[in-house]
């Protein structure tokens, strides 16, 4: 069966280009060009990857992004002309995956696309599963559960809890963090995990067998 990719962009000349390039490459594509109606179509059609425009009227890519993520896990890699570091900081931390600048070069977005789908590929046989007092971390089929309940979050909050209870007691520092999860080329800074750590505390309840803690002066661990 064919990998669904959705492409939201108010562009229909850059629509029509990807479409090409995805289809080239045995893609199923679902192009739409009126962000307000992706939300809707995301839930019916559930692709496997999205690539989502910045710039748009009515719901630009920042908020398309956040409302998605609610959703879904799924692979979601940033397509727009915005360069800066503040956006893509911005990007990454409401949960996207990846980053282009347009023009997108064809051969680096299927490379991008590539290596996101070889991140979330995984079966029951070679997951990594954590199991911990009311809590089973997935990280073959990226789920959460805790006390018997589905957790949603985006990706890179579940990496970085799967980092630090696989290393139950090991204090990592921030930057650490940042390279074993966000990558050597992050271009973010470090308080993109303290934003992270937060929203996880957040997500889930005061347990008495495990807890992130802080290390003041140092980074984070994930104490039992």
């Amino acid at each position: 069966m064919k990998k669904k990719i959705m492409v939201v962009d108010d562009d229909p000349n850059i629509l029509n280009l990807m479409k090409i390039y995805l289809e080239q490459e045995r893609y199923h594509v679902i192009p739409i060009i009126d962000s307000t109606k992706a939300i809707q179509l995301f839930k019916m059609e559930m692709p496997d990857v999205v690539l989502l425009d910045i710039m748009m009227p009515q719901l630009n890519g920042f908020e398309l992004l956040a409302e998605l993520r609610k959703l879904s896990n799924a692979p979601i890699i940033m397509l727009s002309a915005k360069g800066e570091t503040v956006d893509k900081v911005t990007g990454l931390e409401l949960g996207a995956d990846d980053y282009l600048v347009k023009p997108v070069d064809p051969t680096e977005l299927m490379a991008r696309i590539k290596a996101v789908f070889r991140r979330y590929s995984g079966n029951s046989e070679d997951s990594k599963i954590l199991e911990l007092p009311d809590l089973i971390i997935d990280l073959g089929r990226f789920t959460v559960t805790c006390k018997g309940k589905p957790v949603v979050m985006p990706p890179k909050e579940l990496e970085l809890l799967y980092l630090l209870a696989s290393h139950p007691n090991q204090v990592f520092t921030r930057e650490q963090l940042l390279d074993r999860v966000w990558g050597f080329d992050y271009v973010g800074e470090s308080r993109t995990v303290d934003v992270h750590i937060k929203r996880l505390r957040e997500k889930l309840p005061e347990h008495e067998a495990w807890e992130i803690k802080t290390v003041w002066g140092v980074g984070y661990k994930f104490s039992i």
